[in-house]
């Protein structure tokens, strides 16, 4: 058991059905609802699993709306795929990472979508030395994750669907609508393969690069999409961060958290940012949007640098300093004009705010690139 945990302390960030095993097995084992055919728990186990049950000991995983969580989990149950939508970094790989986990107990069976994906590596490739021996046969099919799930009755996950072509996206149309995957090199009784309870599929776009190579109508008809929003409210996501942050600080065998006052000006700082952006946006083009990402996950990673910096460097705690620094790298990207806008941002808000945090905040702006 020692020699378990030695190993998973090692792995830089575990799937969710390791993380959390002790929570599916007590949700499994505290269950009286109802299950859809094929899966692991009720539709309320698992809405427990993401946004927590303080009764069982349950922690919440993610910020989401329960009506929206109780959308997704009814949708899976139909049977119909679920796209989730919405700009990057608002958790949309986690959130179906911890669907597939509370679903089917598995979030592993994965395809990473992008421009290079071929169908191959979604549905089934072929072990060419036994194919050249032997002749296809199911024992020279080398199984992809499509291929998995449908046979062993689990959620595949499709990130960033819309990354790929348009005809690599259109093979999913039989196994969504009929639940069969045609093997034509297999002789008959063995060239179809059925889907078996609990098979379905997640994926994920965002709204970046849903224009990439935008579904086609048939496919679109076969999910139901759900928008997955920023967080909202300032309390909510100053505590995700907070907490978020611990655990990868600590998993950095850092002692240190970051100070209460130096997570307030970071995710005051993103919104500002992020609101700046979304302004300019609505008046078509402005002198303070700025281009980059500027998410709930990015503002964690910030936390996280500036933790690091602190303690591998000169081993204290993070202090507005290490802020500046770790922002710049986050905030501004292959732009140059988030350069200038993001210290407009410093003269024009930065410094105008009072304490000694925001001040020395204000006194750092120097270390932008």
């Amino acid at each position: 058991m020692n020699s378990q945990n030695s190993m998973q302390n090692n792995i830089q960030r575990l799937p969710a059905e390791i993380q959390y095993a002790a929570e599916l097995n007590l949700l499994i084992e505290t269950d009286t609802s109802p299950r859809p055919p094929g899966w692991s728990m009720s539709l309320n186990a698992a809405r427990k699993f993401i946004l927590g049950d303080s009764s069982l000991g349950i922690e919440r995983k993610i910020v989401a709306n329960i009506s929206a969580i109780e959308r997704m989990l009814v949708s899976l149950a139909t049977g119909r795929g679920l796209m989730l939508v919405g700009e990057p970094g608002t958790a949309k790989s986690l959130l179906s990472e911890l669907l597939a986990a509370a679903i089917c107990g598995t979030s592993s069976l994965t395809i990473q979508g992008g421009a290079s994906t071929t169908e191959d590596q979604i549905k089934y490739s072929w072990n060419y030395a036994l194919l050249i021996n032997e002749g296809p046969s199911t024992k020279a099919l080398v199984p992809a994750p499509l291929y998995q799930a449908m046979k062993t009755g689990k959620i595949v996950r499709f990130e960033e669907l819309t990354r790929v072509p348009l005809e690599v996206q259109d093979c999913l149309l039989g196994m969504l609508s009929d639940r069969v995957m045609v093997i034509a090199e297999l002789n008959d009784g063995e060239n179809l393969l059925y889907a078996k309870e609990g098979f379905n599929i997640i994926a994920t776009a965002n709204t970046r690069d849903r224009g990439v190579n935008e579904m086609s109508a048939a496919l679109k008809r076969r999910f139901d999409f759900e928008t997955v929003f920023p967080i909202m409210d300032f309390d909510q996501e100053l505590e995700l961060i907070s907490s978020a942050s611990a655990k990868l600080l600590e998993k950095s065998n850092i002692p240190h958290t970051l100070p209460k006052p130096i997570l307030e000006i970071l995710v005051t700082t993103f919104r500002d940012l992020r609101n700046a952006a979304h302004n300019a946006s609505q008046k078509g083009g402005g002198m303070d949007g700025l281009t980059a990402v500027l998410s709930t996950a990015e503002a964690i990673n910030v936390a996280h640098a500036a933790g690091i910096r602190a303690w591998f460097l000169e081993q204290r705690e993070a202090n507005p300093i290490d802020l500046v620094e770790s922002l710049a790298g986050t905030v501004v990207k292959d732009n140059p004009d988030d350069q200038a806008k993001l210290k407009r941002y410093f003269e024009h808000k930065v410094a105008k705010r009072s304490g000694n945090h925001w001040q020395t905040f204000y006194q750092a702006r120097h270390r932008l690139p």
